[in-house]
């Protein structure tokens, strides 16, 4: 069959479906071809945001993998998504593929220490084995802050002659949802007591942000920025740290401005409002 590579998300509507009610979300990926890392991000981006939407963290996962095609170029970022939206909201993930090949194979090894419990041949089997799951949906209750407010706002410099804002994360593990939401709560309000938005210089010496935090992580940075930021730039990212915001930028149009050091970060900042500035400009100029 021709597959399509259509990741806009007006195509996408129609391949993720939110059942509230039955606490599951079912991802279609069949005739889906990802042919780079771009198409797995615009991908995940779109299920991340529909679950954003509806306020609810954890989810059972049932996934449509009959016939669908990854190519090399995007495999490490399909499996690196993958395990993030796994480790970070899935309360159990199973596919389904009706393929007779895989029927066939799914008969040949039922029972045997070779079957695979997370697979069934069809969409019914897959929802029937969900649906006798207990939602595991009152555990996130049990977080247990990583921060205290006091010492994280400790952790802000404001310039308020250059409105240039440092936030310092180095050394931090931010671990779940509970300690991505209070880092960015506490910054924001901090920036609300001064009446505008703020450029931004972010320290990352150290830090790490685990799996299941960052779905939420990403999804609150985005509006993070949208809402307080005049521009952003990041330094001293660990590899696996730097490697996963690059995967994250790569569907959007604005770019990660990542930096080796805070020296590096604040020379780019310079560079974006002196881009800003000239483009004000221009704009006032136009309207003479």
């Amino acid at each position: 069959m021709p597959y399509v590579s259509d990741f806009s998300p007006t195509a996408l509507e129609d391949r993720i479906t939110v059942h509230e009610g039955a606490q599951i979300v079912e991802i279609d990926f069949q005739g889906l071809r990802f042919r780079s890392s771009a198409d797995v991000n615009a991908f995940y981006d779109y299920v991340e945001h529909r679950m954003q939407d509806t306020g609810e963290p954890q989810w059972f996962f049932m996934v449509n993998t009959r016939d669908y095609r990854v190519d090399e170029s995007a495999w490490f970022a399909f499996t690196r998504r993958g395990r993030d939206l796994n480790e970070g909201h899935s309360m159990k993930t199973v596919r389904y593929d009706a393929d007779p090949d895989t029927l066939a194979q799914i008969a040949k090894v039922k029972g045997t220490d070779r079957e695979n419990p997370n697979l069934f041949g069809s969409r019914d089997d897959a929802w029937a084995h969900l649906r006798a799951l207990p939602s595991k949906r009152r555990e996130r209750l049990t977080h247990v802050p990583s921060f205290t407010k006091d010492a994280f706002l400790r952790r802000l410099r404001f310039d308020h002659d250059t409105k240039v804002l440092e936030v310092d994360l180095s050394g931090m593990k931010i671990a779940h949802s509970r300690d991505v939401n209070d880092l960015h709560n506490w910054v924001e309000e901090a920036i609300r007591a001064t009446g505008h938005k703020w450029w931004l210089v972010f320290n990352y010496e150290g830090t790490r942000i685990q799996s299941p935090a960052w779905v939420q992580f990403s999804l609150r940075s985005e509006e993070f920025n949208r809402s307080y930021s005049m521009g952003s730039v990041r330094y001293a990212m660990g590899s696996e740290t730097e490697t996963d915001k690059r995967l994250r930028y790569e569907a959007k149009t604005t770019r990660p401005n990542i930096r080796n050091t805070r020296e590096e970060a604040l020379d780019r900042l310079a560079e974006l409002q002196a881009e800003y500035t000239a483009m004000r400009e221009a704009d006032e100029a136009k309207s003479r």
